[in-house]
């Protein structure tokens, strides 16, 4: 996909005394007191900010907070603690500028922070007027939010579409290439693994997959709902019997292509779902009417991680058991290492996926970690992100 990159506009000095509004995703999680709980978006943000600011960019920053009511301002809805933390992360005082619509005072080599762009009236609509306001506050519109580019709001598509220039900041750019690594153009074979309480949300990503992947590895619920396809017995495992003919199909397309879904050989049971429910290994076929399957078993786990291992390419969402259960985290822990071990180019996302990452510490393993949930989520759909398509418009003139 070809989109103006804002690391080029400075390294070309074209940002050098020009005004450059950043859509950032400061959208960070908080204790009751409003104390900032985890702060990896806002360490990510800072390298755009640094760019524009070493190009000698007068600079301003926004991004949502929490779901805030439109026009109507409330204490809970500041990004005063962002403000604070993005200060300590920069060096230097952040001032955090209210009411910023009909203008902003800002010089080169300065940085202020714009409040929560959602509480705008028109932000969340994408309406054209107030899109065109914002626009004018600046020269160069950076979108840097790769959390919100599957939403077109007036920060995020309105303003990329009226500003004198709009580009994509480095994080942006960098999903925009992984995504093309992994999906448009992937090396082979292709291996997605997509694990999950529900087929029913993932649904549409499936399908899509389906088409493209040369092996589509399901866990979790949806692993349950592909057994019941195959014809086994699932005991009172999660599951959705009413979606078994949506799976068959999911697993005759790929038959078509050659390609296939591993159906799980053996399996770990419970007879309770709780931490401290005694495990069970049994085979596939064996899955008794009171069982409740948590993991896959190590056989099948072994399985995985020698095709993930031979892998060009891979796509991983979700992980394959109750890994937050020590009993029931060796299907997920294996994958994990697999991918780690594996020569694939590899791209992760989801908020559970991120946490089996971390509890592995494979972080440095992996090819690219998404910072998107629903954006990454709507990718593996197939659907087009609106952020991406207007930036894509704006480089083609």
């Amino acid at each position: 996909m070809n989109v103006i990159r804002f690391s080029d506009l400075c390294a070309n000095g074209q940002a050098a005394g020009q005004r450059v509004f950043i859509r950032a995703d400061l959208n960070v999680p908080q204790a009751d007191d409003g104390s900032i709980t985890e702060d990896t978006r806002i360490r990510a943000s800072v390298p755009c900010i640094q760019m524009a600011l070493a190009a000698g960019a007068a600079v301003m920053v926004t991004s949502h907070l929490g779901r805030p009511t439109e026009g109507e301002f409330k204490a809970d809805d500041s990004l005063a603690p962002v403000a604070k933390r993005l200060g300590e992360l920069l060096g230097r005082e952040v001032p955090l500028l209210a009411n910023w619509v009909e203008g902003v005072k800002v010089e080169p080599g300065q940085v202020v922070l714009l409040e929560n762009c959602r509480v705008n009236k028109g932000e969340k609509k994408n309406n054209e007027a107030l899109a065109r306001k914002m626009a004018a506050l600046c020269d160069i519109y950076v979108n840097d939010a790769f959390g919100t580019a599957h939403r077109a709001e007036g920060t995020t598509h309105g303003m990329a579409q009226f500003a004198p220039i709009a580009c994509a900041g480095p994080l942006l750019a960098a999903e925009i290439d992984a995504i093309g690594k992994a999906l448009e153009a992937p090396k082979r074979p292709l291996v997605a693994i997509v694990a999950g309480s529900k087929v029913s949300t993932k649904l549409t990503i499936l399908k899509s997959l389906s088409q493209n992947v040369d092996q589509l590895i399901v866990g979790g619920g949806i692993a349950n709902t592909f057994m019941l396809a195959a014809g086994l017995s699932i005991g009172k495992s999660l599951a959705e019997a009413d979606l078994v003919d949506e799976a068959k199909a999911v697993m005759e397309a790929m038959k078509a292509r050659g390609a296939e879904v591993p159906i799980p050989v053996d399996v770990v049971t419970a007879k309770t779902f709780a931490a401290d429910a005694p495990a069970t290994v049994k085979k596939a076929s064996e899955v008794a009417a009171d069982d409740l399957i948590l993991d896959i078993g190590p056989e099948t786990a072994a399985k995985l991680a020698v095709q993930l291992k031979a892998a060009g390419s891979i796509v991983w969402n979700g992980p394959v058991g109750v890994f937050e259960f020590a009993a029931f985290e060796n299907g997920t822990k294996v994958i994990a290492h697999a991918i780690a071990e594996s020569s694939a180019f590899s791209i992760a996302g989801g908020g559970d996926t991120l946490a089996a990452i971390a509890k592995y510490g494979i972080e440095k393993q992996v090819g690219y970690i998404s910072t998107g949930g629903g954006a990454f989520l709507e990718i593996l759909e197939g659907k087009t992100l609106p952020a991406f398509e207007i930036l894509a418009k704006r480089a083609a003139g």
